[in-house]
């Protein structure tokens, strides 16, 4: 049997619009993701980062009910977690300023492309050159 591209990993994602986040937890654990965990809000993810060191990456939807993710993302990039941004919005502009490195995958999406910028994501991070 091949291995599954997202084998065992630990996925977090931040969604708050309930089909979606029920079709990228089933996405993730297609492709072979150990645990899968659904946040749809930001007071669900609470105050201490520090809870979210245990994933190995993570899907964070730019805007939750109107408000930025973006001091979470900044979190999870302080603890080295790798993620990706799912959004809606068209203009990337803000993103790739404040987000240089990390994927931006566009609503709707193909399941190929958020499998493939997760798995780019978790290379980046561990220091694989063919992430670049």
């Amino acid at each position: 049997m091949p291995k599954l591209m997202l084998d065992g990993l630990r996925i977090l994602i931040l969604e708050d619009e309930f089909l979606i986040a029920m079709d990228v937890e089933q996405l993730c654990r297609d492709h072979g993701a150990g645990e899968v965990v659904i946040l749809k809000s930001l007071d669900e993810a609470g105050s201490d980062p520090d809870r979210f060191r245990v994933f190995d990456v993570a899907v964070i939807d730019v805007m939750l009910s109107g408000a930025s993710t973006f001091d979470f993302a900044k979190g999870l990039r302080g603890l080295g977690v790798p993620f990706v941004f799912a959004t809606g919005y068209s203009d990337f502009e803000h993103l790739s300023r404040e987000f240089p490195t990390v994927r931006v995958v566009g609503k709707p999406y193909s399941g190929s492309l958020l499998v493939e910028a997760l798995l780019h994501a978790v290379k980046q991070a561990a220091g694989d050159p063919m992430a670049g």
